[in-house]
């Protein structure tokens, strides 16, 4: 398996593709998969594991993301990180640019300062590759959390 652990808890990198490679992740603790990819949905291998997934299909296609999509993968992440016993696994089809901006996003939404998120999950992955548009859609999506948080305190 092509996994590399950012954290204690969530990891990022491609993709799972057969129930091999689930078992694998199972036997590793994870219990959650944020699954970024458009290629494969991972919901069937994971059932007979009780692992949970969210399949929030994205192109890779270097177009600004929405901050919707990333939202649905910050929720999904951030709920199963409020058990402690959760493990999560954030991938695509390779772990070089969708998986590592959902993680950057999560990260984030986690309270990490966006440079030291990268640099850590660059340090961690080193073929992550942050293109800067999938940078501005998680600085969107940012400022789109805080602007929503600001609206529901008035």
């Amino acid at each position: 398996m092509d996994i590399t652990w950012v954290t204690e808890r969530v990891a990022l990198g491609g993709g799972i593709w057969n129930a091999r490679n689930m078992e694998e992740l199972a036997q590793g603790g994870v219990t959650h998969v944020l699954n970024m990819q458009i290629e494969f949905d991972d919901r069937p291998l994971a059932e007979r594991h009780g692992i949970r997934v969210l399949w929030n299909p994205t192109d890779d296609d270097f177009l600004l993301k929405s901050p919707e999509l990333l939202k649905r993968g910050v929720d999904f992440a951030l709920e199963a990180l409020d058990d402690p016993e959760a493990r999560l696994y954030v991938h695509c089809a390779a772990g070089v640019h969708r998986a590592p901006m959902m993680t950057l996003a999560v990260l984030c939404a986690m309270e990490w300062k966006m440079e030291a998120a990268m640099a850590l999950i660059e340090t961690r992955r080193p073929a992550a590759d942050f293109a800067d548009v999938y940078v501005e859609s998680v600085r969107r999506f940012l400022d789109s959390r805080v602007e929503s948080e600001a609206r529901n305190s008035e």
